[in-house]
């Protein structure tokens, strides 16, 4: 079993920054290291369906969606089992709880944190 655990949410002003981080501990017994995960950041507002924000592979490669690009960036450091969503210019519309999903593969299963608020308002 994977746990997954999201932290760094919180109050921002419209225009600041927030760095999300997400840790993963993995069972002894696991067959997969944490390198061998995609990470994911998604995030839902109340009343809406949880949206993809941005991913990346355990190669590094990164996709985001069109309403973050050029203002969120994601990361991983395998060594300390952590993906990391730095946000910047947040905006109000960015108001939401946010979630980390890690993945083993494209059959893995996935495995999910509990979410962290994200509120952006003056």
């Amino acid at each position: 079993q994977v746990q997954v655990v999201e932290s760094g949410g919180g109050l921002v002003q419209p225009g600041g920054s927030l760095r999300l981080s997400c840790t993963a501990s993995l069972n002894t017994a696991s067959t997969r290291k944490f390198d061998f995960y995609s990470g994911a950041w998604y995030r839902q507002s109340p009343g809406t369906q949880r949206e993809l924000v941005a991913q990346i592979t355990p190669s590094r490669i990164t996709d985001y969606a069109d309403f973050v690009r050029d203002r969120f960036t994601i990361s991983r450091d395998d060594a300390n089992k952590m993906i990391v969503l730095q946000m910047d210019n947040l905006q109000p519309e960015d108001t939401a709880v946010y979630y980390c999903k890690l993945k083993a593969g494209q059959s893995g299963e996935p495995y999910w944190g509990q979410g962290t608020q994200v509120t952006v308002s003056s």
